[in-house]
């Protein structure tokens, strides 16, 4: 197998790291998880998700739409609203976020424990 030239390596790292980044986030995460369960209209969204900002979460929205991660549609109801849901493509990050969540659950007691350790140093 050849190896890519180091221009191309360090290209595609920068992107990988930058896509990671977003998958990654804070919001990302939550959002995905709010909508698992089906679409939802963006003041729905927000309140769902405790703390967001209305800028926040229109970000994230963006960047994850141009990402091909969520779609969203235009609800032709009065007054006219948007929905959002989870792309195909988005879909197959379902399984590594459950991971991540079920790790969370499993461990979140061990990493309190190491918090109050480390602030007792």
């Amino acid at each position: 197998m050849r190896s890519l030239p180091l221009e191309s390596a360090n290209e595609n790292l920068v992107e990988d790291r930058l896509l990671l980044d977003e998958i990654a986030s804070k919001w990302t995460i939550l959002v995905l998880g709010a909508l698992c369960d089906g679409p939802l209209r963006f003041n729905e969204l927000k309140r769902r998700l405790d703390g967001v900002t209305q800028k926040a979460l229109t970000q994230c929205l963006r960047r994850l739409e141009a990402n091909g991660i969520i779609e969203r549609h235009i609800v032709s109801l009065s007054p006219i609203a948007v929905a959002y849901e989870i792309s195909a493509l988005g879909r197959t990050l379902e399984a590594p976020l459950r991971a991540l969540h079920t790790w969370t659950l499993q461990h979140r007691a061990e990493v309190m424990q190491a918090r109050e350790r480390y602030k007792a140093d």
